[in-house]
């Protein structure tokens, strides 16, 4: 029933950041520690999801569970 990411695609640049693109279009850039992170991380996990997280572009699937939370309702 969830829907997997897809659409993104990252690369290296020469001063070692990593552009990360969702559908040709730039979504993020890492730079320093948070790049080499990312490049031992997407060995081990899916990349896709992964991507889609450290861009925000990621639905958690509660999110009808959040509009009826407490401090929610009067929204």
């Amino acid at each position: 029933m969830t829907n997997a990411p897809e659409g993104f695609t990252y690369r290296q640049r020469k001063n070692g950041d990593i552009e990360m693109l969702h559908h040709g279009r730039p979504a993020g850039v890492l730079r320093g520690a948070a790049a080499a992170r990312f490049l031992v991380d997407v060995e081990d996990q899916d990349p896709q999801e992964l991507m889609a997280r450290l861009t925000g572009n990621y639905r958690h699937g509660n999110e009808r569970t959040a509009k009826n939370h407490p401090r929610n309702r009067n929204r």
